[in-house]
């Protein structure tokens, strides 16, 4: 074979190649936005009223600071090439690179935000975002912030559902027998019967994402489901009544279980104390699935005492962690589980599908998905 004949083969093979990545590399982006818009209509997310280019302090990134898993970030770095990523994975390490990255994709941890911030956007790949809106620096800045709301809606509905089918059935009474070894059919102290779920009413505290998702499943199970919400008493078919904010203590009253779903913010902090679980029947069980320091704990463990409701399931809690030696601990009729309601096997993908679109649409200067109202805190 002639030297010219092999440069045109060699010539034609690299030129193919370069066709063959680029069409690649379209295809994941166009991937990644069918993904995207997917997640869109599925959750029904909502997209901000301005263009990112309208709000105050956007500019045009150039550096993005990412808390997450090496593989994420890889995945990262292949789709947005123009950029330049650092990783993090401590508060202390996040302080010094958050003064100088353009972006950071990460979380809104508390103590982590000086008033030396850089960042004009805060992707948070959690829902809470009271360590964003309770810091100064960030009130103070002119900066973005969006979350991931509504995308662990299914996982912690399910947990709550969960939570309600073990503390009902008593599950947690023959987990305790089977660690003894022992054959126990009977109820635990306190407990005169185990109901059925059908035809039993649940009232939702808060009908956003997780608790729509919430009373979704539960009428699915034959329940009567009432909810509360801050907005209006616009619900889905499957909720039978919508109540405002200031009927919760009427609601509590006709409710055999009660999940709270709402956000953190000035108004729900301690929400739920003493005097509303007086307004419970004591037949009916109580589950957080949403912030530890929305109940006041000393009221609940008080209440559980008195007997003034059957029992508590508590995804998180106040303190959190929980000290070895809390009395919550060691309290009859009450079902703990570390915060881990949102874990499953597909909300990571979910969340980094999100992650990237509104990365595409920041640099764009489009408009954003679920932009955080820092004045309301969700």
């Amino acid at each position: 074979m002639s030297k010219k004949r092999q440069n045109c083969l060699r010539a034609l093979f690299m030129a193919s190649m370069a066709s063959l990545t680029a069409l690649l590399f379209t295809n994941s982006l166009a991937a990644n936005e069918n993904a995207a818009e997917q997640l869109i209509n599925r959750f029904e997310l909502r997209e901000s009223e301005l263009a990112s280019r309208d709000m105050p302090g956007w500019r045009a990134p150039k550096s993005v600071l990412f808390w997450g898993s090496d593989s994420d970030l890889a995945g990262l770095k292949k789709e947005f090439p123009e950029l330049t990523f650092q990783a993090t994975s401590s508060i202390e390490d996040a302080k010094q690179k958050l003064k100088v990255a353009d972006v950071f994709i990460g979380f809104c941890i508390p103590g982590a935000f000086d008033k030396d911030l850089n960042i004009s956007w805060l992707q948070s790949m959690g829902v809470g975002v009271e360590g964003c809106v309770n810091s100064p620096a960030i009130q103070n800045a002119n900066m973005i912030l969006t979350n991931t709301k509504r995308l662990s809606s299914p996982e912690i509905a399910e947990h709550s559902i969960a939570l309600m089918f073990a503390l009902v059935r008593r599950l947690d009474q023959y987990a305790a027998s089977q660690a003894k070894q022992t054959w126990d059919r009977g109820l635990a102290p306190g407990v005169d019967q185990i109901w059925e779920i059908e035809g039993r009413t649940m009232l939702v505290v808060g009908l956003g994402g997780i608790g729509s998702e919430t009373a979704k499943r539960a009428k699915g199970l034959g329940m009567k489901v009432i909810a509360t919400r801050n907005s209006s008493r616009k619900g889905p078919a499957y909720v039978d009544y919508v109540g405002l904010s200031n009927e919760l203590m009427t609601l509590a009253s006709k409710a055999d279980v009660i999940v709270n779903t709402v956000p953190l913010t000035d108004k729900t902090t301690g929400l739920f104390d003493r005097q509303f679980f007086k307004a419970m029947k004591p037949s009916a069980y109580f589950i957080n699935i949403a912030r530890g320091r929305s109940v006041v704990t000393s009221d609940l463990l008080a209440a559980l005492e008195a007997g003034e409701l059957a029992g508590a399931g508590l995804d998180v809690t106040d303190p959190e962690p929980l000290p070895a030696d809390h009395p919550l601990w060691k309290q009859e009729r009450v079902i703990i589980t570390p915060h881990v309601a949102y874990r499953s096997e597909k909300l990571r993908q979910r969340v980094m599908t999100l992650a990237k679109e509104n990365l595409h649409r920041y640099i764009r200067g489009d408009r954003l998905i679920s932009i955080v109202d820092l004045d309301k805190g969700y």
